[in-house]
C-alpha cells in the first residue's frame, strides 16, 4: 500500500461502484442511515454472491499477502505446543490464531494503511458525485427555466439519499412542497412538488415537523379532479404503507379514512344511488374505488404487525375504519333513491369481509373491535342485520330467477363494468352475512344481541338471526343446475349461508349458544316437514338446499350437545311426542328417500346426493349407542342394505359369500375364493329400477352406501344389525380398501379405524370378514416388515437402530392392533381346530400371512428351524411372548391354546433348555430376557386369582447383587413363593342384620313386597357389612331367594322345563377338551381357596354334563339350508358351547363343591332373566332367541349389556369413553371378556361372589352398573395409559386393584334410578315375543 498509485485508486473506485450497484436494491428501502449500515455490515450473511465481488476478492488477497505467513507460523506453533497434551478441536485453534493475529503489530499496520487508502478513494468518489450533482442541477434549471432559490430536485434513488447524509430531506424542502401543493399554485408546480415528495424517502418525510400539515394538504389534494394528480397521491400513500416505519403508517391510514368519511358526508360529491347502480368505468367511481381498495389492502395487512405496537396505535386504525363504515345518509322513503354508503363500496372490493375476519382473529385486536362496536358503532351491526332481513323479505316475495340475477356476476367469466342496485344490495348482503357470521363466533360478539331494527316491533335475537340464516338456505336460490362454473356456487346465497353455519358449528361454544335449540332445528327441518306432508311449498325447496341442510344437521349431530338436542329436544323430560324430535324426522325422511317414497324428486339427477347427505346425518346419530336406540324402529339398516343391493346389481358388483367358505391364509386366495362363490341376489328381478345412473356415479353411490352400513359397526348392537343385512363382508372389504389407501374414516370422525376394527373383531363373522378382506394379512405383513424383514432390501441400505424396549416403537402399533383383533370369538375362528405348520425348514424371506403363522413363528418356537428363520430371534420371540401374555388373559383363549398346542409344556421345555449345571447336584437358570418372560408367563397361565390372591413375577431385572430374586422352574407345581396364604373357609358368626335377611325368607308377606324387602336388606348388608355375605351364608341366601323367585310367575322370564335325565343318560357324554382343562383349572383354584375337596373334579364334570343336556332341551333346531360361513356357528349347530362355562364353575365354588345344590340352583335360576346375562351357555342357540340372532353367533351380553355399558360410560364417565376412542379400543371388548369369565383373575374371590349375588338379587342391569363403577374406579389409570399408548394391554393384563363392589353401591343405585327402565325393557326384548 506504500506505492498506492492513481491507477490503483481508479481500480478501487470501480470495485466499490460495482459493489454498491449490486446491493442497491437491498438498501433502497432502508428507512435511515443506520439501517443501511446494518445491511452492509451483514452482507456476507444475506448475499450469496458476496465472495464473487471484485472488492471482496481484492481485500482477501491483500490480507493473505500481508498476514499469510504470520498465520501459518502461529498455526504450526500452536500445533507443536499441543502435541504433548490433549488434542484440541478445530474451533479452539481458529480462536487462538485469530486472537494472536489481531493483537499483532502487522495486523494493526495493515488496518491503518487500508483505512488511509479507503479514505482517499471514498473522498474522491464523493467529490466526483457532488460535481455530477451540480451539473445535473444546472441542466434541470435550463430545461425547466424556473426559479429555484433554496432547494434542488433530487433525482437520486432512495438508497443514495439515505446513504449519503448530505442529501437528507430537510425541513426547508418540506415547507416548500407544502407551499407548492396549495390548490392555488399552477398545475405544473403542484405536479413537480408531488413528484419530489414521491421520490423522497417516506421516513424522512414522516419525521419532519410539518408532517401533520402535509397530511392535511394531501387529504385536500385527494379530491383533485385531475386523475393523474390523484393517482400520484395514492401512489405516495401506497409507497408509505409499504416502506415507512410501522408506527408511521397509522397517520397515512387515518388520514385516508378521514378523507373518505368526509367525502361521503359532503353533499357536493355525486355519489351514486341504489337506483342508478355503479358504473366502474365512470372516472369518479374509479378513483373512489381505488382509494377504498388501497384502504382495504392495508386493513388486511395491518393485523400481521400491529401487535408489536401500543393498543392506541391499533385503536386509532380500528376506530377510523368503523367511523367511516358507520356513515349513513338520510334515508329516503324509497330504497331505490337511497345514496350508497361507504360499506357498499367496501363490499365491492372485499365481498366476503376478509378484513373483518383478520381483525377478529387475534384476541389483541378483537377486544378493541368488539368494545368499539358495543360503545360507539353498534349501528354497523344493526345495518348488517337489517340488510340480511331485507334480503330475506326480498326472497320471500320475488321469484328465484329474479333473485339469482343479483349474484350472477360473480360467476361470469366475462368482465362486468356495471352493477345494478339489486346486485349492489346482494353484494352488501354477502358482506353483512360474512361479518355477522364472524361476529357470532365470539362471546362478546354474541352479547351485542338482541338488535333493535327500524320499522320492526320486536328486537332481533340470536335465535331470530340463526332462524333467518337457515330460512335463507331454502328460500334463497342456489346455482342453476345447468351451470358448470365451479366459482358460481361460492357466491350463491344458500352456499354462503351454509358456509357461515359450518363455521359456527365448528366452534363448540358458539354452536351451543346459537344453533343447539329447538327453534333453529325446527327451522332447518321445515322443508323436510313440508316434503313429507306434501304441502304446496314443498316444491319450492331445491335438492341443493336439502343437501346444505343435511350437511348442517350432520355437523350438529357430530357434537355431543347437538346429538342430545336432536335425540331428545331441549327439554328431555317434556311430555311432547318423542317422534317429533329432530332425529326422528331425519330418520323418517331418510327412509322415505331410500324407499323412493317422495315423488317430487323422482328421476332427479341429484337424488343420490340428497340421499347420501341425509344418511350421513343419520350416520352421526346411529353411530352412537344412544342414537341407535332412538333410530332402531326405522330399520334404516334394512333400507340402506336394500338400496345397496339394488345399486350393486346396476353396477354388477354383488359379491355374496356362500356355504362352505374356508379361511385361507393368502390374500389373493381369499379374494379369488370370494369371487368364485359370488351369487346374485334372488330377488333381482323384483327390484324396482329407479333413476338410471352412469357407471362412475353408480360406483360412488354404492361405496357411499357401504360406508353408511359400515358405520353401524361402531356400536355392539349396530354390529348385530349389520350382520343381519348380510353385507358385513363387503363393508369390511370397503373399510380395508380405505385403510390401505390411508383415507380418513369419515368426515366428522375424530379418530381412525381402531374402534371399528375392535368392534368387528369381537364377533366370529367379523373376524372372518377381516381375514377375507385382507386386513389381517396386511397387518401381519406390516408387523413382519418392522420386526424381521420386508419383501424388499430397504433395510440393507438403511439399517435401523437396535431396539432397547421389549416391544420396539416401530412394532407398537402392530402389537396393539393384534391385541384389538384377538378376542375369543375371533381367535377361535382364526385358529380353532388348526394344527401348527411346524415345517422342517423356513425361508428367511417367508412372511407370515395369518394368526396361526404368527403363533408358529413367534410364540411356539419348538424347533431349530424356527429359530434359525428369524433375523432377530430374541427380539421377535419376546414380541411373541408379550402377545401371548396379553391374549391368554382371556381364559378361554388360554384353554384353547393349551388344548391345541400345549403351550405351557413348550414353555417349560424351553426353560429346561435354559439351565446350566454348575455341579452334579446344583443347576442354575440362565437369566436373560426370554427366560424372564417365560417365567412370568408360566406363573400367569398356571395361577388363578385376583389382585391379592396371586403374585406375578416382574419382567424387569432389579439393581444389586441379585437382579432376579424370583425362582424359575421347568416343571409344575409352582414354587410356593408365588402362592399367597388364603384363610381356611370358616363361616363367620351371623350378625343381627344377616339373621333379619334370612328371616325374610320365612315370612309369608305378599310376594312383591317380600322381594323388595329382601333386596333392601341385601343392599343394607352390602353397604355396611359386605364381608358377612360369603361362605355358607351366601349359599343359603342365594338358594332361598332364587327358589322364591322361580315360584313367582311375575319374576320368571323363561318357562319351566322338565328335566328327567339320569346319571346313566349323561355318563357317555363327552366334554370338549377346553371344558376338561377348565375343570382342572377350576378345581385348582377351588383348592387354593380351601373351598373344594379332592373329588371335586368328578362332581364338576357331572354338573357340566347335566347342564349341557339340560340346555340342549331348550335349543332351537337349525335348518341345514342356512348359509353357515364360520366355525363358531358350526360348533353352535352341534349344540356345543365353544368356551368353558365359567358361571357354573363359579357357582360350584360358591356352593362349596356340592353338586346337587349347584345343579338344583341352576335349574331354578334358568327361569330368571338374570340367567341370560350371567350364564352365557344359557342362551346358546336357544329357541328363545330370534333365528337371525342365533345365526349371527352374537350373544345378548354383547349386543345388549356391553352396548349399554358403552352408552352409560359416555354419559357418566366421558373422559374414560374418550380415552377408549383415542386408543382405538372399544369398552365392549374388555367388558365381554370380564363378564364371560366372571371376572376370574381380575377380582378376588369375595368380590366375584358379590358380583354374582348383586346381579341375582338386584337384577341383570346391575351387571352394566358394576362395569361402569369399575371404569370410574380406574379412571386415572385409564387416562395415564392412554397417554403411554398401552391401554389395551393394561386393561387385559392388570387385575382390578382396590375395587370392591360394596364401595360403589350407592353410586350404582343412582345409576339404577336413571337407567333401569330403558335397560330392563331392552333386556326383556331379547327373546322372541309370543304371537
Amino acid at each position: 500500500m506504500a506505492h498506492f498509485s492513481g491507477e490503483d485508486q481508479t481500480m478501487l473506485q470501480a470495485m466499490l461502484r460495482q459493489l454498491f450497484q449490486s446491493v442497491k436494491e437491498k438498501i433502497t428501502g432502508a428507512p435511515s442511515l443506520e439501517c443501511a449500515e446494518e445491511i452492509l455490515l451483514h452482507l456476507e450473511e444475506t448475499d450469496e454472491n458476496f465472495h464473487n465481488y471484485e472488492f471482496v476478492k481484492y481485500l482477501r488477497q491483500h490480507i493473505c499477502n500481508t498476514l499469510g505467513s504470520m498465520i501459518e507460523e502461529e498455526m504450526e506453533k500452536w500445533t507443536s505446543d499441543q502435541n504433548q497434551g490433549e488434542e484440541s478441536g478445530y474451533d479452539t485453534v481458529v480462536q487462538h490464531v485469530t486472537k494472536r493475529t489481531q493483537e499483532s503489530k502487522e495486523y494493526k499496520e495493515m488496518m491503518h494503511s487500508l483505512k488511509n487508502v479507503m479514505m482517499i478513494v471514498v473522498e474522491s468518489m464523493i467529490n466526483k458525485f457532488e460535481e455530477d450533482e451540480i451539473r445535473s442541477q444546472e441542466r434541470q434549471k435550463k430545461i425547466q427555466k424556473e426559479k429555484n432559490n433554496s432547494y434542488c430536485t433530487d433525482n437520486c434513488s432512495d438508497s443514495d439519499s439515505s446513504f449519503n447524509q448530505s442529501y437528507k430531506f430537510c425541513q426547508g424542502k418540506l415547507q416548500l412542497i407544502l407551499d407548492q401543493l396549495d390548490p392555488g399554485q399552477p398545475k405544473e408546480v403542484r405536479y413537480e412538488a408531488l413528484q419530489t415528495l414521491c421520490s423522497a424517502p417516506p421516513s424522512d418525510v414522516l419525521n419532519c415537523e410539518n408532517w401533520t400539515t402535509l397530511c392535511e394538504k394531501l387529504t385536500i389534494s385527494l379530491s383533485d379532479p385531475d386523475p393523474v394528480f390523484s393517482d400520484r397521491i395514492l401512489k405516495f400513500y401506497a409507497q408509505t404503507f409499504t416502506l415507512s416505519p410501522l408506527h408511521m403508517t397509522k397517520e397515512i391510514y387515518t388520514s385516508l379514512a378521514k378523507y373518505l368519511e368526509l367525502y361521503f358526508v359532503s353533499r357536493e360529491n355525486h355519489i351514486p344511488t341504489v337506483s342508478t347502480g355503479i358504473d366502474i368505468t365512470n372516472p369518479n367511481v374509479t378513483r373512489l374505488l381505488k382509494k377504498i381498495r388501497l384502504l382495504n389492502e392495508y386493513q388486511k395487512e395491518a393485523p400481521s404487525f400491529w401487535i408489536r405496537h401500543s393498543e392506541k396505535y391499533m385503536e386509532e386504525i380500528v376506530e377510523s375504519t368503523l367511523s367511516l363504515l358507520s356513515v349513513r345518509h338520510d334515508q329516503s322513503h324509497l330504497v331505490s333513491q337511497k345514496i350508497l354508503d361507504p360499506v357498499y363500496f367496501l363490499a365491492l372490493v372485499d365481498t366476503k369481509a376478509v378484513w373483518f375476519k383478520k381483525w377478529m382473529h387475534a384476541y389483541y385486536s378483537r377486544t378493541v373491535v368488539l368494545r368499539l362496536l358495543e360503545k360507539k358503532y353498534k349501528s354497523l351491526v344493526t345495518t348488517a342485520v337489517q340488510q340480511c332481513v331485507q334480503y330475506f323479505e326480498l326472497c320471500e316475495t320475488m321469484k328465484a330467477d329474479e333473485i339469482w340475477g343479483h349474484s350472477k356476476h360473480f360467476g361470469n367469466k366475462q368482465k362486468t363494468f356495471y352493477y345494478s342496485g339489486q346486485e349492489l344490495q346482494y353484494i352488501y348482503f354477502i358482506h353483512s352475512l360474512c361479518l355477522l357470521g364472524r361476529l357470532l363466533i365470539y362471546t362478546h360478539g354474541r352479547k351485542l344481541f338482541p338488535i333493535k331494527l327500524k320499522n320492526r316491533k320486536d328486537s332481533v335475537s340470536l335465535t331470530d338471526l340463526l332462524v333467518l340464516f337457515t330460512q335463507l338456505i331454502y328460500y334463497a336460490p342456489s346455482c342453476p343446475k345447468i351451470t358448470s362454473a365451479p366459482r358460481l356456487e361460492n357466491y350463491a346465497p344458500a352456499s354462503m349461508v351454509t358456509e357461515v353455519l359450518r363455521i359456527l358449528c365448528d366452534h363448540k361454544e358458539c354452536a351451543i349458544e346459537c344453533l343447539y335449540n329447538n327453534t333453529v332445528v325446527e327451522a332447518l327441518l321445515q322443508p323436510v316437514h313440508n316434503l313429507m306432508k306434501g304441502t304446496k311449498s314443498a316444491s319450492n325447496c331445491s335438492e341443493t338446499a336439502l343437501i346444505h341442510i343435511a350437511d348442517i344437521l350432520a355437523r350438529i349431530a357430530s357434537i355431543e350437545e347437538g346429538l342430545t338436542l336432536l335425540l331428545y329436544g331441549e327439554n328431555m323430560n317434556s311430555s311432547e311426542e318423542k317422534c317429533s324430535t329432530g332425529a326422528h324426522i331425519i330418520a323418517q325422511f331418510s327412509k322415505k328417500l331410500l324407499d323412493e317414497d317422495i315423488s317430487i324428486f323422482s328421476g332427479s339427477e341429484m337424488l343420490p346426493l340428497v340421499k347420501g347427505a341425509f344418511i350421513s346425518a343419520c350416520r352421526q346419530i346411529y353411530g352412537t349407542c344412544e342414537g341407535l336406540q332412538v333410530l332402531i324402529p326405522y330399520s334404516l339398516h334394512e333400507s340402506i342394505a336394500k338400496a345397496w343391493k339394488k345399486t350393486s346389481l346396476l353396477s354388477e358388483r354383488i359379491p355374496t359369500p356362500v356355504e362352505g367358505l374356508d379361511s385361507v391364509s393368502s390374500v389373493s386366495q381369499e379374494s379369488q375364493n370370494m369371487e368364485e362363490q359370488v351369487i346374485r341376489w334372488k330377488d333381482a328381478s323384483s327390484i324396482k329400477m329407479g333413476t338410471v345412473l352412469d357407471g362412475e356415479t353408480s360406483m360412488a353411490w354404492e361405496e357411499n352406501l357401504l360406508d353408511d352400513l359400515l358405520n353401524f359397526a361402531a356400536t355392539p348392537k349396530g354390529l348385530l344389525l349389520l350382520q343381519r343385512t348380510g353385507a358385513i363382508y363387503e363393508c369390511v372389504t370397503f373399510m380395508f380398501n380405505r385403510y390401505a389407501k390411508k383415507l380418513q374414516i369419515s368426515r366428522h370422525k375424530k379418530f381412525g379405524y381402531g374402534v371399528l376394527v375392535t368392534q368387528v373383531a369381537s364377533t366370529a363373522a367379523g373376524a372372518i370378514a377381516l381375514q377375507s378382506s385382507g386386513f389381517i394379512n396386511a397387518l401381519i405383513t406390516e408387523l413382519w416388515a418392522n420386526l424381521e424383514c420386508g419383501r424388499d432390501d430397504v433395510r440393507v441400505t438403511h439399517p435401523r437402530s437396535t431396539p432397547v424396549d421389549p416391544i420396539d416403537r416401530s412394532c407398537q402399533k402392530s402389537f396393539l392392533a393384534l391385541v384389538n383383533l384377538l378376542s375369543y370369538p375371533a381367535f377361535y375362528e382364526l385358529i380353532g381346530n388348526q394344527d401348527l405348520p411346524n415345517k422342517t425348514e423356513y425361508s428367511l424371506r417367508e412372511v407370515p400371512t395369518g394368526v396361526i403363522n404368527v403363533i408358529d413363528r413367534l410364540i411356539i418356537l419348538n424347533s431349530e428351524a424356527k429359530i434359525r428363520s428369524l433375523f432377530n430371534y430374541e427380539q421377535s420371540h419376546i414380541f411373541g411372548l408379550r402377545l401371548l401374555s396379553v391374549i391368554c388373559c382371556d381364559l378361554d383363549i388360554l384353554l384353547l391354546l393349551e388344548a391345541q398346542y400345549q403351550v405351557s409344556e413348550i414353555l417349560l421345555n424351553a426353560q429346561e433348555e435354559n439351565i446350566i449345571e454348575t455341579s452334579e447336584s446344583h443347576r442354575n437358570f440362565i437369566i436373560d430376557g426370554l427366560s424372564v418372560e417365560r417365567n412370568h408367563l408360566l406363573v400367569r397361565m398356571n395361577l388363578i386369582g385376583g389382585p391379592v390372591e396371586r403374585i406375578l413375577p416382574p419382567r424387569i431385572l432389579e439393581k444389586g447383587d441379585d437382579p432376579y430374586p424370583w425362582p424359575m422352574f421347568s416343571s409344575y407345581p409352582l414354587p410356593n413363593c408365588y402362592l399367597l396364604e388364603v384363610p381356611r373357609n370358616a363361616d363367620l358368626k351371623q350378625d343381627d342384620d344377616l339373621e333379619k335377611l334370612l328371616l325374610h325368607f320365612k315370612m309369608s308377606d305378599k310376594q312383591t313386597e317380600w322381594i323388595e324387602n329382601c333386596r333392601r336388606q341385601f343392599c343394607k348388608m352390602m353397604k355396611t357389612k359386605p364381608d358377612t355375605i360369603s361362605g355358607g351364608a351366601l349359599v343359603e341366601l342365594l338358594e332361598k331367594f332364587v327358589l322364591h323367585l322361580s315360584e313367582s310367575p311375575s319374576e320368571c322370564y323363561f318357562p319351566s322345563v322338565e328335566y328327567a335325565a339320569t346319571d346313566a343318560n349323561v355318563k357317555n357324554e363327552n366334554l370338549s377338551s377346553v371344558q376338561q382343562l377348565g375343570i382342572k383349572m377350576t378345581v385348582r383354584y377351588g383348592k387354593f381357596l380351601n373351598l373344594l375337596k379332592d373329588d371335586a373334579e368328578n362332581d364338576l364334570t357331572w354338573i357340566l354334563k347335566h347342564c349341557e343336556r339340560f340346555l340342549k332341551q331348550q335349543q332351537a333346531p337349525i335348518k341345514s339350508s342356512l348359509h353357515i360361513l364360520f366355525k363358531w356357528i358350526c360348533i353352535c349347530l352341534q349344540g356345543n358351547y365353544p368356551g368353558h362355562d365359567w358361571f357354573v364353575s363359579s357357582l360350584f365354588l360358591i356352593m362349596l363343591g356340592n353338586k346337587e345344590k349347584t345343579f338344583r340352583f341352576l335349574q331354578q335360576f334358568s327361569r330368571l332373566l338374570t340367567s341370560a346375562f350371567l350364564w352365557l351357555p344359557r342362551l346358546h342357540i336357544s329357541r328363545y332367541l330370534p333365528i337371525d340372532t342365533i345365526e349371527s353367533g352374537i350373544h345378548p351380553i354383547y349386543f345388549c349389556s356391553t352396548h349399554y355399558i358403552e352408552m352409560l360410560l359416555k354419559a357418566e364417565v366421558p373422559l374414560v369413553f374418550s380415552a377408549f376412542h383415542m386408543s382405538g379400543f372399544a369398552p365392549s371388548q374388555i367388558c365381554l371378556q370380564w363378564i364371560t369369565q366372571c371376572f376370574w383373575n381380575y377380582l378376588d374371590w369375595l368380590e366375584i361372589c358379590h358380583y354374582i349375588a348383586t346381579c341375582v338379587f338386584l337384577g341383570a342391569d346391575y351387571q352394566v352398573y358394576i362395569c361402569i363403577a369399575i371404569f370410574k374406579h380406574l379412571q386415572q389409570d385409564i387416562l395415564q395409559h392412554t397417554q403411554t399408548q398401552d391401554l389395551q394391554v393394561f386393561l387385559k393384563e392388570e387385575a382390578l386393584h382396590g375395587f370392591r363392589v360394596s364401595d360403589y353401591f350407592e353410586y350404582m343405585e343412582i345409576l339404577e334410578q336413571s337407567y333401569r327402565p330403558v335397560l330392563m325393557r331392552d333386556m326383556r326384548n331379547i327373546r322372541v315375543q309370543s304371537t
